[in-house]
């Protein structure tokens, strides 16, 4: 007889039995009960691993200015103090270079009375106790330099969205040392000077070289192998070196001075334009920022060495970043001013004229355009040159870099060896400079070439891409090879590189600054004059600064745009 079960009005006190079946499907209930909800707690476990991974997966798939725009830390302040260590450091690296560049006897300046407010050679005394010294704090800095740069480089394309303003500040921090010192690793800023004080004397420097002026300050810091020479430099350049030349009063260290900081003005020009040009290919403003303006070579060569390449870069980077936003007039306008600095920033006006009405087109569609463009910047050039009263003549000048031999340059190393080889052989009728000019042009062409191909086929290549290609070919298959001449191709290619491309920059970069360094040559005489131990205390010194840990600025996060916390769970 089944158990019963009370009933309204039913005795509450009585016992009502429940039938066995009924109580092992209630046990049965409530296992699978538990059993789902084990299952579900799994199940959402497993779903935020997979939700961490999907993220991680987005940050590897997506455009790095897509990137830029989220993963922005909180306050736009947090998260970037480990800027502080490479900013400190290559201050410090720049530091030690400009201490070893100014000491007396340096070969990395010009040692001569009046040619800067301090670290003149004492008359009458030497100071080749501090010539090791200074060596080892040049070639120290530099490879602590590179370290940092790199390092830099490297832990911001990890870690996008970096806020300009930091960036910004480490170029105003690093620039400082070099603001400070003579003029390094070149004395061409003085000839700049010299022909500033010829245009303030209307002395055309088309026509004339700097010994015109006679003996005095303004030629004594001059190379004497360009005591004689023609400016090649544009009309443009020569009008602003007048100009300063007049507001120094003709003074010349503050002539000097004013070009220091015209080359910073060109430079801070192109890092102002170089976060749009970046956003405009869809890059991350940071790492190339750090390649194009806290490069090493910008750094030494453009501002400690005042060359007025930096003023035609600005200008080129400028003309090409208001193109990429469709203001072609513009870019052609600004390209042109550049290369009325110097002619090699022409090949921004081929570039902006070949894509003026869009990409994809036929050669027949480009040659009004390009025609256009060319025709405007040379009507701004022909105005500039007839204008300033100097005429054309620099067009002719152009090839007076071309006198120096160096055989660091392919073109002019190949012929000179093979003007050796010739002569070894008794074929002395043949000239050096006869294989020179063989040599050179055939480099020149080969050049010319490679670059028309690249700009044929710049749809596919991209634009900047072959224009910064062609830039350094050039330079390459050049008469000679300057190290500053380099920025030329690595400013520009900063902002549309690929991983092998950046490969070859970071090379070019790391290795320029010592191409022809002074000092090399007294650096071997050293090792062999100097006493052993201070020679192997100095090497030991050098070995420390390249070996030495720095830090490790990207270990703190694995990716950018997932919080650490988030990680955790999944790596348990």
């Amino acid at each position: 007889m089944p158990d019963t079960v009370s009933t309204t009005g039913a005795d509450p006190k009585r016992s009502v039995r429940v039938p066995p079946a009924v109580d092992r499907l209630r046990d049965r209930a409530r296992t699978e009960r538990d059993r789902l909800a084990v299952a579900a707690e799994r199940t959402a476990q497993a779903a935020d691993r997979l939700a961490v991974r999907l993220e991680m997966a987005k940050v590897r798939v997506l455009p790095a200015s897509m990137l830029s725009q989220r993963v922005q830390p909180e306050g736009d302040d947090q998260g970037w103090s480990f800027l502080v260590r490479p900013a400190v450091l290559g201050f410090i690296a720049l530091c030690a270079i400009a201490v070893g560049a100014s000491l007396p006897s340096s070969p990395f300046k010009l040692e001569m009375s009046g040619t800067w407010y301090f670290g003149e050679p004492a008359p009458n005394t030497s100071s080749q106790s501090f010539m090791l010294f200074g060596l080892v704090a040049v070639y120290g800095g530099l490879v602590l330099l590179i370290r940092v740069w790199y390092g830099l480089m490297k832990a911001l394309a990890r870690r996008p969205g970096v806020p300009m303003r930091y960036l910004g500040w480490i170029f105003v921090l690093w620039i400082v040392p070099m603001l400070v010192i003579a003029p390094i690793f070149s004395r061409d800023v003085y000839s700049y000077a010299a022909q500033g004080e010829m245009m303030s004397r209307h002395i055309n420097p088309y026509v004339y070289g700097p010994y015109t002026l006679g003996a005095g300050p303004y030629v004594n810091g001059v190379d004497p192998l360009w005591l004689n020479t023609p400016a090649p430099y544009g009309p443009l350049f020569l009008l602003m070196d007048g100009l300063f030349a007049s507001l120094s009063l003709h003074h010349v260290l503050m002539t000097v001075v004013l070009l220091r900081l015209s080359s910073v003005a060109g430079v801070a020009l192109f890092a102002a334009c170089m976060p749009a040009l970046a956003r405009s290919f869809g890059k991350d403003h940071g790492a190339v920022f750090v390649m194009g303006v806290l490069n090493p070579l910008v750094i030494l060569m453009l501002i400690g060495a005042a060359h007025n390449d930096a003023l035609m870069l600005g200008l080129l980077v400028a003309g090409v970043t208001v193109a990429r936003y469709k203001h072609p007039v513009w870019g052609v306008l600004l390209c042109a001013l550049a290369a009325a600095i110097k002619v090699p920033a022409a090949l921004g006006v081929v570039y902006i004229g070949w894509d003026w009405t869009g990409t994809g087109l036929s050669l027949r569609q480009r040659v009004k355009p390009l025609a256009k463009a060319g025709a405007l910047a040379s009507a701004v050039v022909l105005g500039l040159s007839v204008g300033s009263g100097l005429g054309l003549g620099w067009i002719g000048n152009l090839g007076t870099p071309g006198t120096v031999r160096s055989w660091l340059a392919p073109a002019t190393g190949i012929g000179m060896g093979l003007s050796g080889l010739l002569h070894t052989v008794g074929l002395t009728a043949i000239s050096t400079a006869t294989v020179l000019s063989v040599t050179r042009v055939l480099g020149l062409t080969a050049a010319t070439v490679i670059s028309v191909y690249l700009l044929v086929n710049s749809d596919r290549v991209g634009a900047l891409r072959a224009m910064g290609i062609s830039m350094l070919l050039f330079v390459a298959l050049g008469p000679v090879v300057q190290p500053w001449y380099l920025t030329w191709g690595v400013v520009l290619l900063a902002a549309v590189v690929t991983p092998k491309l950046r490969v070859v920059l970071v090379a070019v970069s790391a290795l320029a600054p010592f191409i022809g360094l002074p000092g090399g040559r007294t650096l071997l005489d050293n090792l062999i004059h100097y006493n052993p131990i201070a020679v192997a205390a100095a090497l030991l010194v050098l070995l420390g600064v390249l070996l030495a840990p720095i830090g490790r600025w990207s270990s703190a996060w694995q990716d950018p745009a997932v919080p650490l916390e988030r990680l955790e769970p999944a790596r348990r």
